[in-house]
């Protein structure tokens, strides 16, 4: 196993971290399928491989995977580190719901509960809240670390412009910054290096990366002859955007890559968002001790420089205004000139 550093905190995480949605039963039968034996199982086999990271929410079987993570990891709990998300709708009540102080500091005690723990590593907002003041939530996040209940907070799902708002009105107020940011990415969802990307390095916020096999796709189970899947997981829960036919034409060259190192799709999609710099861990889920096992070999995978650059292009996402502009009115004679100075 590899490790970084979470943004420009001192804590240390492992580049394969384990995500915990499939946990507990529920509604989404194609991702609430793991009962606690084999939770216990799982998470057995994450940390004999040398995973330290944890991740789960609030929101996921209705706290069924906070509780069943909690007990999994038991005695080892103080030696990994556990991030949980707030801000989905936990109860039918309207106040059971967003990112007010009323409801962060009621869900932050009942996670804590739940994982049978007296602190969180790494509390998160799960999504916006348009109806609560950011200057309340960063609020909250601050009492909740002065408290000792929470040691590092982000954000997950925001928009860039947002997450940079609250990270000003954090350092006016000499509240606790954003250390992380819990993302989509992946090989056909690369939108986040458009504005999110370029923030959080400016800001130290370390990446950590959720569905990074784009719920399955990249596992090369899914063709253009068989674009279910033979009944995949994508057929109930299709839930992420991107374009199918150059996805296909990914896939089929991951699946060639693959077969040149002895390896499978699944594992080349993963590896590659581990050699992305900002990236500090990438969530791997898992309903099958082997599927597990699979995921966990990405961290034996490397690239030449021509591969990476090479998926790099077919991958390369579609510029958005005003990013494109100023890349066309770059200022060239000023870059040649710091160059000679270097």
């Amino acid at each position: 196993m590899k490790y970084s550093r979470l943004g420009n905190s001192g804590l240390i995480v492992s580049q394969l971290g384990f995500g915990a949605m499939t946990f507990g039963s529920g509604n989404i039968r194609s991702i609430y399928k793991v009962g606690q034996e084999l939770a216990d199982e799982l998470v057995g086999r994450s940390l004999e491989r040398g995973v330290t990271y944890f991740n789960t929410a609030d929101g996921y079987a209705d706290g069924q995977s906070e509780e069943m993570l909690g007990r999994a990891l038991g005695k080892h709990r103080k030696d990994v580190v556990v991030a949980t998300k707030v801000g989905m709708r936990t109860g039918e009540a309207l106040v059971r719901s967003g990112l007010s102080r009323q409801h962060i500091l009621r869900s932050a005690d009942e996670s804590l509960r739940r994982l049978d723990t007296d602190y969180i590593d790494v509390y998160l907002a799960h999504r916006p809240d348009p109806y609560t003041p950011l200057e309340e939530t960063v609020d909250a996040f601050d009492h909740l670390v002065k408290q000792g209940k929470v040691r590092y907070v982000g954000f997950s799902n925001w928009p860039a412009w947002m997450a940079a708002k609250a990270v000003g009105i954090q350092h006016a107020r000499g509240a606790e910054p954003f250390r992380a940011a819990e993302v989509y990415y992946s090989l056909v969802g690369r939108d986040l290096e458009h504005e999110i990307a370029p923030f959080a390095k400016d800001a130290g916020i370390g990446l950590t990366i959720w569905s990074p096999l784009a719920g399955g796709f990249l596992t090369g189970r899914y063709t253009r002859q068989d674009p279910s899947g033979a009944g995949g997981r994508l057929t109930e829960f299709d839930f992420l955007p991107f374009d199918r036919e150059r996805g296909y034409d990914l896939v089929d060259r991951l699946k060639s890559m693959a077969a040149s190192k002895n390896t499978q799709p699944a594992q080349l999609a993963l590896a590659w968002l581990m050699h992305q710099p900002q990236v500090a861990s990438v969530l791997i889920g898992a309903s099958r001790a082997e599927q597990l096992d699979s995921n966990l070999a990405a961290a034996d995978i490397a690239f030449s420089a021509e591969e990476l650059a090479e998926l790099d292009k077919l991958t390369a996402p579609i510029p958005v205004y005003p990013n494109w502009f100023n890349q066309k009115v770059i200022d060239r004679a000023a870059i040649d000139a710091l160059k000679q100075g270097d």
